[in-house]
């Protein structure tokens, strides 16, 4: 479940920006700050770091723009703007053939699995699983925005949004490692 702290910064920004978007959007920047800090003192690379990266600069610019604009209209797509933003990021990985589950991954599975098929295709496909999962959501938050169907509607997306990847995530890697075995791969 160590996949989910990557998310401790948005997660907040749901929280805190639920209430004051630009407090929300300084709190998960100081929060995403702090653990990409955290992650490079224990020695991890930079490359196992994308997500950390992308959510610092996602929330400097959102920052800035929420503390100087502080009723511009995209207060009212926040969380379709960082679903969104996760979305790119995942499908960006992925074009780039660096899915950003693997950086994730590499910190719970030991140096010589790394390149392995089918720890390599299991990261594609949880990458391509959470890319698609934040795609959906990014899209619907923006209907249900544009809409005004309220916070019941954005909340009930956006929870399973991050609960159905997660799931997946959680149970995927080992029936694909079951079936590589059955395979013999």
């Amino acid at each position: 479940m160590s996949y989910l702290r990557g998310f401790i910064p948005w997660i907040v920004f749901a929280v805190v920006g639920s209430a004051h978007w630009q407090w929300g959007a300084l709190a998960a920047l100081v929060a995403g700050g702090y653990l990409f800090a955290m992650d490079r003192k224990r020695g991890l690379s930079a490359d196992a770091l994308i997500l950390e990266q992308s959510t610092i600069a996602f929330f400097t610019v959102l920052s800035v723009v929420a503390f100087a604009a502080p009723d511009s209209g995209l207060r009212e797509y926040g969380g379709a703007l960082a679903t969104g933003w996760l979305a790119l990021t995942a499908w960006a990985t992925l074009a780039v053939r660096k899915p950003f589950t693997t950086g994730i991954a590499k910190r719970q599975a030991p140096p010589e699995v790394w390149t392995n098929p089918v720890f390599l295709r299991i990261n594609v496909v949880l990458t391509a699983v959470w890319a698609l999962a934040f795609t959906l959501t990014a899209t619907a938050l923006a209907v249900i925005d544009a809409e005004s169907l309220g916070s019941t509607a954005s909340i009930a997306v956006q929870v399973a949004g991050f609960a159905v990847p997660a799931v997946i995530t959680a149970q995927y890697p080992e029936r694909a490692r079951r079936a590589a075995v059955r395979k013999g791969a």
